[in-house]
């Protein structure tokens, strides 16, 4: 499919320097998840960005959110606040676009700064993951507006601060702002430096067993104790067995524990799973409270489960099969050429199509080596992904 002169004149508007210009200013802020000062600071700095977009701006505190700390207690943890921006929310038609502006680098991470390694690849905290899609999306949509066709298509836009530790406190700003839609397009990073999107998703959640034993003195008298590192031990070889080619299950880490001389009261076992479909998550559910309760009986502990499937299963429907076509078709307008592949890493778009959304969520820049202090940003897709962001929008508008 070629481009109609209004395509042609569409991107045409995308201006790939200043998109540059963005992702260096932005990524010189440290928005690492628990960064509240830093991501209050990017916070202020996107709602200014966006603001050049029709529509209504809002920054929005998410929902409270507990974690087990290592005294086994429940405690709450605090989260930046989520750009919201809704444009013509009138509209019979509405798309969400998503992006996160945090990353995997706490405040005192070693990596910090943006360098150059040559005069395409640029490497820096968040450049890719995912400040160059943030830049990307809005460059897109600044293109759209231009679109005669824009006036047909509503969309709300978020940008969260917590998708980097799952996004449960954005979960239901984002199932919310999901409902209705025709469809979505996520900014992470594509799949594949070559550009390759990510199809299909595994499913992902995280859990912490804590676990209550009895104390008692090593050596005077040891049978009086329940120890609970053992119990957590047993418990870690439960759950590597529950493996399959359906699920991981990731045992990741056990904290508690006590002096050498003291049978130990508390452990707390912490891990991962990532199943392919439902069915997966279901029977893990299910074999996960067996397993625990095998553990209290044998080791005469009690044990808690906290957590749970935070990132439904994403499979490829038929309507985000349509939607992935469209892409491509775009792409090819663009002499892009576009393809997918599964993943088995998760992200916003599951949450998204767990609404029943169909959802595209690597429509951001080029680049690689994430969540590392490699991770770099192939500049050209600034460009290239922005056009094609902008044309798909433009079609979406248009009823494809």
């Amino acid at each position: 499919m070629t481009l109609s002169p209004t395509e042609q004149h569409l991107i045409a508007r995308i201006d790939p320097e200043p998109m540059l210009q963005q992702v260096l200013a932005w990524s010189a802020i440290n928005t690492g998840t628990r960064n509240l000062t830093g991501l209050a600071h990017q916070a202020d700095v996107l709602a200014a960005a966006f603001s050049a977009l029709p529509g209504d701006i809002a920054l929005e505190q998410g929902a409270a959110v507990s974690a087990v700390g290592s005294d086994g207690q429940r405690e709450t943890i605090a989260h930046g606040r989520n750009l919201v921006l809704r444009v013509r929310p009138s509209a019979r038609r509405r798309v969400l676009l998503t992006g996160h502006m945090d990353t995997v680098f706490a405040a005192d991470h070693p990596f910090q700064v943006a360098r150059w390694r040559d005069d395409a690849v640029l490497n820096g905290p968040g450049v890719a993951d995912m400040k160059g899609g943030i830049a990307v999306m809005l460059a897109a949509l600044a293109a759209f507006e231009a679109s005669p066709a824009a006036a047909r298509m509503g969309y709300d836009v978020l940008v969260n601060a917590d998708e980097e530790t799952g996004s449960l406190s954005s979960a239901p700003l984002i199932a919310r702002l999901a409902t209705g839609k025709a469809a979505a397009l996520t900014f992470e990073p594509a799949a594949l430096p070559d550009g390759t999107l990510a199809g299909a998703r595994a499913g992902s959640g995280n859990f912490s067993v804590v676990i209550h034993g009895r104390s008692a003195h090593a050596g005077r008298n040891p049978a009086d104790g329940r120890n609970a590192v053992v119990a957590a031990a047993r418990l870690v070889l439960a759950l590597t067995a529950l493996a399959g080619p359906d699920i991981s299950v990731n045992p990741a880490r056990i904290d508690g524990g006590s002096a050498n001389n003291v049978v130990p009261d508390l452990a707390i076992v912490r891990f991962n799973i990532r199943p392919r479909d439902d069915p997966a998550a279901a029977r893990f559910a299910a074999a996960l409270a067996e397993a625990v309760a095998q553990v209290e009986q044998d080791c005469e502990v009690a044990a808690h489960i906290h957590g749970a499937l935070s990132r439904p299963p994403k499979p490829l429907t038929p309507a985000a099969e349509a939607l992935f076509h469209l892409v491509r078709d775009c792409g090819a307008a663009l002499g892009q050429t576009i393809g997918w592949q599964p993943s088995g890493g998760v992200c916003d778009g599951n949450n998204i199509a767990a609404a029943g959304v169909p959802v595209v969520d690597t429509m951001g820049v080029r680049g690689g080596a994430i969540h590392s202090a490699d991770e770099y940003l192939i500049v050209p897709s600034l460009g290239e992904r922005a056009r094609l962001a902008a044309l798909v929008l433009h079609r979406l508008a248009g009823g494809e």
